[in-house]
């Protein structure tokens, strides 16, 4: 992608206006410092832990397409702080060549071995680097690009709200429904969690994901 693109294609009506409030923001110093020490622990020893199964995928990504075998893209983290994320390259090379186009279910873009990358999320473990660095959280709103948050802001509004806290490799919004709701939808989730968050919630999240990674099955926590 060169970053010159200006047309945005979302697939989602924007006739219906949507407003989300974020009332009393609560600074959880203590729980940010434990959640960041523990962010740092578990993300260098899942780095360690995952690397040769990182390699075989990056090996396989190699061999069955065209193109690199990572991709990072600008994403908005706290505050509206811009920051590359890195994910496995699940798409075509250049699969945004003619314009920014938000990715759906069958996706034509989407590779052989991207399939199954995406379908069990295997192309976000890069984005534990992510998290060592202090970009991003395990749990947390997933981060969006700023074009997107400036689509979602025209018919939803007060969606940057969720920009207060770092975003996270997985979420409420995730384990609830993940890419089958509408972003309408999740931000409502998003901002329960922002609202409730502690480092049990963290973790009930968590426990979660691996379910709903497994299973494809989503609940509410």
């Amino acid at each position: 992608m060169n970053g010159m693109h200006t047309e945005v294609i979302i697939p989602f009506d924007q006739t219906e206006e949507y407003y989300v409030e974020l009332d009393d923001f609560e600074c959880k110093t203590v729980y940010e410092v434990l959640k960041r020490c523990l962010d740092i622990i578990f993300s260098l020893c899942a780095l360690l832990i995952l690397i040769i199964p990182l390699c075989v995928v990056a090996f396989g990504i190699k061999c069955t397409s065209k193109g690199a075998v990572l991709y990072t893209q600008e994403r908005l983290g706290k505050n509206g702080k811009p920051f590359k994320i890195i994910k496995f390259r699940s798409m075509v090379d250049n699969a945004e060549e003619n314009c920014i186009q938000w990715s759906g279910k069958d996706d034509p873009r989407v590779t052989r071995l991207g399939v199954y990358l995406r379908r069990y999320h295997i192309d976000e473990l890069p984005q534990l680097w992510n998290i060592f660095v202090g970009d991003m959280s395990f749990v947390g709103p997933r981060p969006e690009r700023e074009c997107y948050y400036d689509a979602f802001e025209t018919y939803i509004h007060g969606f940057r709200e969720r920009l207060k806290v770092k975003p996270g490799l997985t979420g409420l919004a995730q384990v609830s429904g993940g890419s089958l709701m509408r972003p309408e939808e999740k931000i409502v989730y998003d901002i329960d969690y922002i609202k409730k968050r502690s480092l049990w919630l963290d973790f009930r999240v968590l426990c979660n994901t691996f379910t709903t990674v497994i299973t494809g099955r989503y609940r509410d926590i």
